[in-house]
């Protein structure tokens, strides 16, 4: 060998050296067995655009319906018209809209449309302001309930 190649490789040594003990410490931090254990109810969630507690009530509370449309990472459930066979003159049509990943109140929209049979045709009648805020309730404590039990689980 050269001695212009033996200095060459006393040369890489040290930096072989170097790079060896900086991966051994940051694979000496991996051994810590103090971790964070993952949330597995947290309220966010990063496998569906929403909220999966609220994802679920919703579907869960509109079961009943027809759905037309159900979209998990816009976070929209449309359902078609529902008559009730107790009052088949009267239909109604929801849509939830749930706006964030986090579990809570303001994360939730519900409307609602109600139409009433009029001879052969269907006219919009007006809803009333405690039958939406009751849908928002069920969705709300059903999501709770979801929760409390993953944490149990």
């Amino acid at each position: 060998m050269s001695q212009l190649s033996v200095l060459a490789s006393r040369g890489r040594r040290p930096i072989a050296f170097a790079l060896l003990g900086l991966a051994a410490l940051g694979l000496s931090a991996c051994a810590n067995k103090d971790r964070p254990r993952a949330d597995l109810a947290a309220s966010q969630v990063t496998t569906i655009g929403v909220n999966s507690y609220l994802w679920r009530a919703s579907l869960d509370a509109l079961s009943f319906m027809p759905l037309l449309q159900a979209d998990s990472s816009g976070g929209v459930i449309i359902t078609d018209w529902y008559a009730n066979p107790g009052n088949p003159g009267e239909r109604m049509k929801v849509t939830v809209s749930i706006l964030d990943r986090d579990l809570r109140a303001d994360a939730l929209r519900v409307a609602a449309s109600r139409q009433v049979a009029q001879g052969a045709a269907w006219v919009d009648a007006p809803v009333q302001a405690a039958t939406v805020q009751k849908l928002e309730e069920i969705i709300l404590t059903r999501a709770r309930d979801l929760r409390r039990s993953a944490f149990k689980d």
